[in-house]
């Protein structure tokens, strides 16, 4: 509930979502991405959406998912 400060401000984050989610509308996604924008840094929030998809995941979501991971953690041994 506290403001965002330090280290935390520069935390990366992917938001997915689908075009066609049913149960949480696109607009409330584009909505959270634009509040997230405006507590941290918004350079390191990406946004991304997906053609087709509903409440659900894809393919390509859960390649976006490893990219992302494997970019933003360290290797596990």
């Amino acid at each position: 509930q506290g403001p965002i400060s330090g280290v935390n401000k520069e935390i990366a984050v992917l938001q997915c979502h689908g075009d066609c989610d049913p149960l949480v509308p696109l607009m409330f996604g584009s909505l959270t991405v634009e509040k997230l924008k405006s507590m941290i840094n918004p350079a390191n929030v990406t946004f991304r959406t997906y053609s087709g998809m509903m409440h659900s995941s894809c393919i390509e979501e859960m390649m976006d998912i490893k990219q992302f991971i494997d970019k933003h953690l360290p290797p596990v041994d």
